[in-house]
């Protein structure tokens, strides 16, 4: 068994390398999912983006997945809309906006292998695959269906996520920190590749950003320099910057502008970059976990398999030496009493046959043997009942013996019956009186 173990573990290892060759090999769109707090532009990104694609003629497949949103610039390929009605779904369920937003993106997902089939027959055909998500970033980073979704995502094609960054809001040392501690939990939560896109970039460069990122004395200065520099939390605020330097040197960060379309080339070619990232790490984690997955379930089969034969064996076994004796001894007092009066009978019947003649026809002699015969059936039952009570009582002596538990109980009833006869009695001679 362990070798066939063996055998199915080196099988089933070999198949899922032979899937991700295939994956790599064959010509796929790389996914981008936009992911940003509300108000950092994500939308109006996407419009950005389709606009550009449309310019440089390079063929893109755009998906809306926000229900509440009004009205979309971008030409979506496949909108939740068209499916799901937000309205309606606050009305039926009678949910607020958050609720209606998540159950909206509940019963997408429910459906979400037929969005896959649609992309994958567009596959050849186009380079980029743009997923605008939902305004409340938590409907979607922190939900089952936002997990269902960019993880289908991940297993078919290249997948990586561009988390929006408002720049003119991250000027203050506490907000940057809030955003990089978001997009390190995503990045944690997801393990997918990570772009840092600070955008509005017409309004506030980034290069301050930049500078915090990778210099920790910069990011210092500007705490002290800051309004609230006297306040207790600028200390946390350091200490998270210290534990996030090695988080910020495995990022990319761009600089965009939704707007004027400024750096959306440097976007296309982190997206690019994150290609490599998604085939060195992810896959391998990816394989990984299948391998364990299927190792899990060997193991647990096995274990079934053992029980098992446990279970057999125990069947297959003799019962117990005291069961036993009391099964032999029941069955041959059983034999003994059938034996006893199955001779009996014979003997009785052979007598009769012998002493009656067979052409009697008075009636004194049938009377008579009919009474002999039921004085000794009369005779046997007694017996028979001697020994069952004899055998009843031998048994509830041992059990007795056996269970003390049993015994009390018993003295209890019994206490209890004489407490209820002598209770009649005295209500008879009240009601005498």
């Amino acid at each position: 068994a362990p070798k066939l173990n063996e055998e199915n573990n080196s099988n089933s290892n070999s198949n899922i390398t032979i899937e991700n060759e295939e994956i790599l090999s064959q010509k796929k769109p790389v996914t981008c999912l936009i992911i940003g707090m509300a108000g950092s532009g994500k939308t109006t990104l996407v419009n950005a983006l389709n606009k550009y694609v449309r310019m440089k003629k390079n063929k893109s497949y755009f998906i809306n997945l926000d229900p509440a949103v009004l009205n979309v610039n971008f030409k979506a390929n496949i909108d939740i809309r068209d499916t799901v009605n937000y309205k309606k779904v606050m009305e039926e369920y009678n949910l607020g906006p958050n609720g209606a937003i998540m159950t909206s993106l509940n019963i997408f997902a429910t459906k979400f292998d037929q969005v896959l089939n649609l992309v994958e027959k567009r596959a050849p055909q186009i380079n980029y695959v743009i997923v605008d998500t939902p305004g409340q970033i938590e409907m979607f980073t922190w939900s089952a269906s936002g997990a269902i979704i960019s993880e289908a995502f991940a297993a078919t094609f290249p997948t990586c996520i561009a988390f929006v960054i408002d720049t003119p809001r991250c000027t203050a040392p506490a907000t940057f920190i809030s955003n990089m501690l978001y997009a390190c939990s995503i990045l944690y939560k997801t393990r997918l590749p990570i772009i840092l896109v600070f955008n509005k970039i017409d309004n506030t460069k980034h290069e301050f950003a930049i500078n915090w990122m990778r210099d920790f004395e910069a990011f210092d200065q500007a705490t002290k320099n800051s309004a609230e520099s006297g306040n207790y939390h600028l200390t946390l605020v350091k200490s998270l910057s210290l534990t996030l330097s090695s988080f910020y040197d495995s990022l990319k960060a761009v600089g965009v502008s939704a707007i004027t379309g400024e750096g959306l080339d440097d976007f296309f070619k982190a997206v690019d970059q994150s290609v490599d990232e998604y085939q060195n790490f992810y896959l391998k984690q990816r394989q990984e976990k299948i391998i364990k997955m299927h190792e899990k379930e060997e193991k647990i089969k096995a274990a079934q398999l053992l029980r098992l034969q446990k279970d057999l064996k125990k069947n297959n076994q003799p019962l117990n030496t005291e069961t036993t004796q009391s099964t032999q001894s029941s069955t041959q007092s059983s034999t003994q009493s059938s034996t006893q009066s199955s001779t009996q009978s014979s003997t009785q019947s052979k007598t009769q046959s012998e002493t009656q003649p067979s052409t009697q026809s008075s009636t004194q002699p049938s009377t008579q043997s009919e009474t002999q015969s039921e004085t000794q059936s009369s005779i046997q039952s007694q017996r028979i009942q001697k020994t069952t009570n004899n055998n009843n009582n031998s048994s509830i002596e041992a059990k007795n013996k056996a269970n003390p538990i049993s015994i009390i109980q018993c003295n209890v009833d019994n206490d209890d019956n004489e407490r209820d006869s002598e209770s009649l009695e005295n209500w008879i001679q009240l009601m005498k009186q």
